[in-house]
Order: C-alpha cells, then structure tokens, then sequence
C-alpha cells in the first residue's frame, strides 16, 4: 500500500493488481537501448510491458526444464 493518504482510486487500483498477480519489477538499462527499446514497442504498436512479457515468457520457454 503506498505511503501517506492514498486516494479511494488508488486503493482500487492496489486491491486490483494483488488480486490479478501483478508485481512491480524495477531495473536500470543503459539509456540509448532504453531509448531505441521504446522506440521499437512503438513502432510494432505494442507497450514496453508486453513487449517484456513476450520476452520474458519466450526466455522462461527456452530454459525450462
């Protein structure tokens, strides 16, 4: 739950994503890949979030034993 007074929007929005399984994950990337990253989600039409989790579940796939 964030700190201090959330709003009754907020609250919602934190019951909803515990309730759907979501988390956050936080990492640092160099900038320009970052940069040329966005670019490309754009470019398909497709969020950086998806795209992540397309990566992400094509990685697990592979390595999975």
């Amino acid at each position: 739950m964030p700190l201090g007074k959330p709003s009754a929007k907020t609250r919602a929005t934190d019951k909803w994503q515990k309730k759907t399984g979501y988390k956050v994950k936080g990492f640092k990337l160099k900038g320009d890949i970052a940069d040329r990253f966005a670019v490309a989600c754009e470019r398909k039409g497709i969020s950086q979030a998806a795209a992540i989790m397309e990566l992400m579940e094509r990685f697990i796939s592979e390595n999975e034993q």
